[in-house]
């Protein structure tokens, strides 16, 4: 397994890694050392303190002490220590203990003990939540000593992890609201990159965060700007073409209807007509999508409408396969994605008798497939029919209307929705033209 996999996808997740790891580990060793050093260190000296004051008052007693002498010990623990102490007569010594320790705590007040108290000794850390106590076997008795839990449980030890939890959050809490504001401008210049590419609005946004990415941004929208201007500026000079051009074709048809009925007027007639249909088809390949805004487009709909219009029209056998569930609808420009899809229905008309058209929506991406039952075209031969002003002789040549721009401006403004449009082999035979679209 490599370590990209098992790396966040994000910036921010990773931002927050290279933070948040580093500060893990500083802390497991913090506390690590805590436990090994400090918190053994006064665990001990808690214990050996204890089972000291608990030895001085037990060797004062002897073997079996009187009741003047334990009033005097009650007396002393109480003044000096404060152990409240008992000694009980009639009841047995229960025994030493016999099981494991539950605590470190515990088995350092054992071993303390086990050191300095030579009679039998039994203590109990878990009957009283405030209060431990320690019995000592007499002769005549059991001696029982209580202490206060916080005699060998060191608060210290909570204090200390509340503290490492407490600072790790707060600075968790900070590198958090940090990095946000580091990756915001980030997400803007990337949601911006995005719209572009996909053909839509992409305006301008308040430069902000760290000086590289403003300068990113600073450059995005330089670019952006450039590319706005090369496109009005063609826009402009398409408009002028189309004027100059029109011009001297609209006086050789004028002086064509002044001509008589022959042989050569008809020659020339249909020699201006295809130049008028290639000067539109030329035109309309330079212009792209104008100035076009996108819309919130249904596009299983919008097919759906231009194959009942074909099989109305042409009556041909074009048929499309629905989803189960409906698309939702997103932003295209209608008009363009509606001359694309016309395109490529058009050819399927000309060189084939029926046509497939299917959709598949997954992973925020729009597939449709035309299909068709034609000659298809060749695959050493599909890259020169995206070209523009390429003719495949063979089959779509000027006497069946080729012009070469059909697919290459359908590629065109499927490439300008940020999409892909490939040719491929079809089922039924023919040509298949797939186009993804991203949502």
């Amino acid at each position: 397994m490599q370590l990209r996999n098992v790396l966040p996808k994000t910036l921010f997740g990773r931002m927050l890694s290279i933070i948040l790891v580093p500060m893990i580990f500083v802390q497991v060793i913090t506390v690590f050392i805590f436990y090994d050093r400090h918190w053994d260190t006064v665990t001990r000296h808690m214990a050996n303190n204890l089972s000291a004051e608990i030895s001085i008052l037990v060797d004062q007693l002897g073997n079996a002490p009187n009741e003047e002498l334990i009033d005097t010990i009650k007396k002393t623990g109480w003044e000096y220590f404060n152990f409240p102490i008992q000694f009980d007569a009639e009841t047995p010594f229960a025994g030493s203990n016999s099981d494991n320790p539950q605590s470190y705590a515990e088995e350092m007040l054992w071993r303390a003990l086990g050191a300095r108290l030579a009679r039998p000794w039994r203590t109990n850390v878990d009957s009283d939540p405030h209060l431990i106590y320690v019995d000592v076997k007499f002769d005549n008795g059991t001696l029982r000593i209580y202490a206060s839990r916080k005699r060998i449980f060191s608060s210290t030890s909570w204090t200390f992890i509340g503290w490492t939890l407490g600072s790790s959050i707060l600075m968790f809490s900070i590198a958090l609201l940090f990095m946000r504001g580091q990756v915001r401008p980030i997400l803007r210049l990337a949601n911006a990159a995005r719209q572009l590419g996909l053909g839509r609005a992409a305006p301008d946004y308040q430069l902000e965060g760290a000086r590289e990415v403003r300068l990113a941004g600073r450059a995005f929208q330089a670019m952006r700007h450039r590319i706005m201007r090369q496109l009005n500026e063609r826009t402009e000079m398409l408009a002028g073409v189309s004027h100059d051009l029109r011009t001297p074709l609209t006086r050789i048809r004028l002086q064509l209807a002044l001509m008589k009925d022959s042989e050569d007027a008809a020659a020339i007639r249909a020699d201006l007509a295809e130049m008028e249909d290639m000067i539109d088809a030329y035109l309309s390949f330079a212009a792209g999508e104008g100035e076009e805004e996108p819309e919130e487009t249904q596009i299983e709909t919008l097919l759906d409408r231009l194959v009942r219009q074909t099989a109305k029209a042409h009556g041909y056998d074009i048929q499309m396969a629905l989803l189960d569930e409906p698309m939702p609808a997103f932003p295209v420009r209608r008009k363009s994605i509606q001359r694309a899809f016309e395109n490529i229905i058009s050819n399927a008309i000309a060189y084939s008798t029926k046509t497939r058209i299917s959709l598949r929506y997954r992973n925020d991406e729009v597939s449709i497939l035309f299909d068709d039952d034609g000659a298809g075209i060749p695959a050493e031969r599909r890259a020169d029919a995206l070209r523009p002003f390429i003719r495949l002789e063979e089959s779509r040549n000027r006497k069946t209307g080729g012009t070469g721009l059909g697919l290459s401006i359908t590629s065109d403004i499927v490439l300008g929705h940020g999409g892909e449009l490939t040719l491929g082999d079809s089922p039924l035979g023919g040509l298949r033209v797939a186009i993804k679209l991203p949502v």
